[in-house]
């Protein structure tokens, strides 16, 4: 990446140094974003973020009154305390720059009420959904944003967020409980049909070690083969499954009445529904 890109990065201030805060530092400190146009907020930052924000040389303060005001604040912290969070936040925000938020079941009102009472048009603001393979930057994010961010600073959102994988963006806010139900609690699913793949080949005989191995490298495998390949899932699949052979005999448990069509619709309302009421709460 060249020299001009660096110098004309939006100054970024991130607040919230978990898991996803330390999976976009790193997605963008890898793309090449100038580290002096990054601020890291975090009263007790874990090590591995300490590590980073030392040998990158990112700007971290304990406290958002000592951050300067930036392009773009992006708020990474969970749920159950950012409205205690947004309260200090609102000396870096303007009415000009915009607030990016990856909390689960907290809307765009909810995030401008702070700064701006009820209107939830008065500041900036984008809800942005991502998922957890954003920690090898292979994730993707959907976004929605109200009217007043403007397509140039939609365009520096998508940027950044791009680091730590793909974005997509939708008009109606709703949306995105699904969208957690389906890509943000997705991850999850996967890691339980890795887990119980194994459980399942331990019960047919094999040793644990290898029932494990088998599992995890099929999934992961066969998600790589899907990323690659310009067919759509349902074709791979019958690909796959050779008539009155043995795929197609674990697929007629599968995909009978009650099984995993029926269990994966169930669980993500279940996901999409609780996502909305962490916004009632």
């Amino acid at each position: 990446m060249t020299s001009s890109r660096t110098h004309v990065s939006p100054h970024l201030c991130l607040v919230g140094a978990g898991n996803m805060g330390g999976a976009m530092l790193g997605g963008w400190l890898k793309a090449g974003r100038d580290p002096k146009s990054i601020t890291v907020v975090d009263p007790n930052p874990p090590q591995t973020m300490a590590d980073m924000i030392a040998e990158y040389g990112v700007s971290h303060v304990t406290d958002a009154k000592d951050a300067k005001r930036p392009d773009v604040l992006l708020v990474a912290v969970k749920p159950q305390i950012m409205g205690a969070v947004l309260p200090g936040l609102s000396g870096l925000m303007d009415g000009s720059n915009v607030l990016v938020s990856v909390a689960a079941g907290t809307t765009i009102a909810q995030l401008s009420a702070p700064f701006s009472g009820t209107d939830g048009n008065s500041i900036r603001v984008v809800r942005a959904m991502p998922n957890t393979p954003a920690m090898v930057q292979r994730g993707i994010t959907v976004c929605v944003a109200n009217d007043g961010v403007n397509p140039a600073q939609r365009d520096s959102v998508t940027d950044l967020l791009n680091a730590i994988g793909e974005v997509e963006w939708v008009d109606e806010e709703p949306l995105i409980d699904a969208v957690t139900g389906v890509s943000g609690s997705g991850p999850a699913y996967v890691f339980h049909l890795a887990e119980t793949l194994a459980d399942a080949g331990m019960a047919a005989g094999l040793p644990a070690d290898l029932a494990a191995k088998l599992a995890q490298a099929t999934v992961s495998g066969a998600g790589e083969l899907m990323r690659q390949s310009d067919l759509p899932p349902s074709k791979l699949r019958e690909n796959v499954t050779s008539p009155n052979g043995t795929t197609a005999a674990a697929l007629d448990v599968l995909m009978a009445d009650g099984g995993f069509p029926s269990l994966l619709q169930r669980a993500v309302a279940a996901a999409t529904n609780r996502s909305r009421q962490l916004s009632e709460d």
